[in-house]
């Protein structure tokens, strides 16, 4: 789902690392095994300076990230209260922006300006995006969806920046990864749980990093590669005016989607009775209604009572479990 988020971790949250001032290239296709090491997660033997760029970019959108974390669209979504076809449409947006993100990056990925955070084994969300598509979708799903009106401007945002300003395109990756490895990890879950998706994954592989064993870690290494970049006050500036602006897209693509909504039926869980109304007429087929007389002592109401329970699986099932409890305390009570 376009991340509610957390879009970037909480920094009370976070432990500080033992950074190496290492230049790195883009030759790094993946980090080193002995680098991801130096940032373990007891690793905390180093206080991160207030200049540093991730904190400062941390402090200078503090209020961006909260309007977007406290929107009503986020709220739900942390509730459960998120309906299908909203994780779907959010979905699609998220395949739209990444599409343009990770475009812009493969261009700029030698630049000197971006190289050092380039790691596109371990983040990279295309693939996994287009595998929930098509788990939500369908094997057409390209045909059937589109960029939306509130995805669009950040879209070109992003195509601008990676085109004519790739000393900002690291404020936009700074603000979707870090998010999607933080509190995309909750995401995952309540979306799962909210819509009863499979807990094999399907649906949700874009919160799921294969390559990242140890999300706080990485999350340390991201920082500390952010803050070799060489920047100048100026840069620092426009690099947090980039990132306010990617939140403010993001807010209102959770404003687009609450008004989706808003036109979208509640969907109801249908426990497997009849309505009243599909009773032809005939009360007397009514579950609530045989339920009544049964207790009245109408035999006739409770023969119907139970053809009707046994008709429905749900009601199987749950009178198998029921048989099943007293027949285990009957065994217990006379052991």
């Amino acid at each position: 789902m376009f991340p509610v988020q957390l879009l970037v971790e909480d920094p009370r949250a976070r432990t500080t690392p033992n950074r190496q001032k290492n230049k790195t290239t883009s030759s790094d296709d993946n980090m080193a095994a002995d680098e991801i090491l130096k940032y373990d997660d007891d690793d905390d033997s180093e206080i991160l300076r207030p200049d540093d760029l991730s904190e400062y970019l941390t402090a200078g959108t503090k209020e961006a990230h909260d309007r977007a974390e406290n929107s009503p669209f986020a709220k739900d979504f942390l509730r459960g209260r998120i309906k299908r076809e909203l994780f779907k449409l959010g979905t699609a947006a998220l395949y739209y922006v990444y599409s343009a993100l990770e475009e812009e990056i493969e261009r700029n990925k030698d630049h000197p300006m971006f190289a050092p955070v380039y790691f596109p084994s371990e983040l990279h969300r295309l693939e996994a995006l287009a595998k929930d598509l098509e788990y939500l979708y369908g094997s057409d799903w390209k045909n059937q969806i589109s960029c939306s009106a509130a995805t669009r401007p950040y879209v070109e945002r992003i195509h601008h920046v990676g085109q004519h300003e790739p000393d900002l395109l690291a404020a936009h990756s700074w603000t979707r990864y870090m998010g999607d490895l933080s509190g995309g990890q909750i995401l995952k879950k309540v979306a799962q749980r909210a819509l009863k998706l499979p807990p094999t994954g399907e649906g949700v592989q874009f919160y799921h990093f294969e390559a990242i064993h140890k999300p706080a870690a990485f999350k340390r290494l991201y920082r500390s590669r952010m803050n070799e970049l060489e920047v100048d006050a100026e840069t620092k500036e426009r690099l947090v005016a980039e990132a306010n602006l990617a939140f403010k897209f993001n807010l209102e693509v959770f404003e687009e989607l609450q008004e989706i909504g808003k036109g979208i039926k509640e969907e109801v869980q249908d426990i497997g009775f009849p309505a009243h109304g599909d009773m032809g007429g005939d009360i007397s087929k009514c579950p609530y209604y045989a339920a009544k007389m049964a207790v009245s002592g109408n035999t006739m109401y409770v023969r119907q009572l139970t053809k009707t329970l046994l008709s429905h699986t749900t009601a199987q099932v749950l009178l198998a479990t029921w048989i099943a409890a007293v027949t285990g305390l009957a065994a217990w009570y006379l052991m």
